[in-house]
């Protein structure tokens, strides 16, 4: 975390004019102000204050990634406490991947796995303060899964799912409800018109997804809480010119974000640069990684629950052929869709950063925020990023 430094000339999302931002000794954000370009000799930066010239380049929180299955070999669902530490290890990792905070995403399995890992992340949630700075904060859980669709399912094994209704939400949760922060489910199955507000209650939010909703489905969900719709495009209907449908009635909402997989195998750049305009980029859309285990391990055969993903290239699938999901960290979503020339580079930007903070009601950059920042360049042909620290 920074301290005592004074940041000019930072691109901020959402600002027009340069920024100064200054940064004091409890590594928290003390000031912002427009400065104009290029730089003045006169600043109100303290005497104290070393000062970093960012040339014109973003500067942004770290990334916020709302669906991650696990990384480094470890899938979340098949948690035990013997892998608390190996957690840890997955933490700081993401954190050198530029993620700030993420939920840990456990996909339809057992209730014994799902309340076995749930117990783990409690424990872990626990010590979260005695682990490193330099480490990504665990907000909670997301629970992917087992109220889905049937015929929508994807790689979610058949055995596990299960129809939602209050009861058996209740008895899922079991003692772990507070743990829980995010769950997706089907809307049109029976009785979530009675899970979704029960959920919100528990201070759990609700997204969309493995579905075959039609639109009044989903506007009678989202009418009852729901806020997000899980992997825009994925295991739900198409967009059809006469039927709506579930991702056509969140576009219409403007109180629901829909997240995104920007890998180019989930959905195609071209169908990301209509889903991005008509939801007026990172308003309505936030990205994730759906990164699957082998995140950080590269290519090669892995288990996966009792069966064997294949990665080739960042992309997982099963022996089927069934898409599982990917390997590839959720910054280089923002990476490709610059690439791809779908979006503006701030827009891109934002979609791993506010717009997920947004979608999850986390601050966004502002007085009193920690100093854990990120520093974007874009030459004209590529965008990168670092983390900034007080070596810089």
């Amino acid at each position: 975390m920074l301290q005592n430094i004074t940041l000019k000339n930072a691109r901020l999302i959402g600002f027009k004019e340069l920024q100064q931002v200054r940064v004091g000794s409890s590594g928290a954000i003390e000031q912002l102000e427009s400065i104009n370009f290029p730089f003045s000799a006169q600043t109100s930066a303290y005497s104290s204050d070393r000062i970093l010239d960012l040339e014109g380049d973003f500067l942004t929180l770290g990334g916020i990634d709302l669906q991650i299955n696990g990384a480094l070999g470890l899938a979340f669902p098949d948690l035990e406490k013997k892998h608390i530490p190996q957690l840890r290890e997955i933490c700081q990792f993401l954190w050198q991947e530029g993620i700030d905070a993420f939920l840990p995403t456990i996909v339809t399995t057992s209730p014994e796995n799902i309340w076995r890992s749930l117990g783990v992340i409690e424990d872990f949630l626990a010590i979260q303060s005695r682990t490193p700075t330099q480490s990504a904060k665990i907000l909670g859980v997301h629970l992917e899964g087992p109220f889905l669709n049937f015929e929508k399912r994807g790689a979610h094994p058949a055995q596990y799912l299960l129809s939602p209704t209050t009861e058996t939400v209740q008895w899922l949760l079991g003692n772990y409800a507070h743990v829980v922060k995010l769950i997706t489910l089907a809307p049109e199955l029976e009785m979530t018109a009675e899970v979704i507000p029960y959920l919100r209650s528990q201070g759990i939010q609700v997204s969309l997804g493995h579905s075959q909703a039609t639109a009044q489905d989903a506007a009678r969900a989202f009418k009852q809480g729901a806020t997000m719709v899980t992997h825009a495009f994925n295991a739900m209907p198409p967009l059809h010119h006469r039927k709506l449908g579930l991702l056509g009635e969140a576009l219409l909402n403007p109180q629901v974000y829909c997240g995104l997989i920007a890998d180019g195998e989930h959905v195609s750049p071209a169908m990301i640069e209509i889903l991005l305009r008509a939801s007026h980029f990172e308003q309505g859309v936030f990205l994730v990684s759906d990164a699957l285990s082998p995140l950080g391990l590269g290519d090669g055969v892995f288990p996966w629950d009792d069966r064997q993903i294949e990665v080739k290239q960042g992309t997982a699938r099963l022996a089927s052929g069934t898409l599982a999901g990917t390997t590839r960290s959720l910054l280089v979503g923002a990476q490709k869709l610059v690439q791809w020339g779908v979006c503006p580079v701030d827009s891109a930007i934002a979609l791993v950063t506010d717009a997920p903070r947004r979608a999850i009601g986390l601050p966004l950059l502002g007085v009193g925020q920690p100093a854990q920042f990120l520093r974007w360049h874009w030459d004209g042909e590529q965008l990168t990023w670092q983390r900034l620290t007080n070596d810089d």
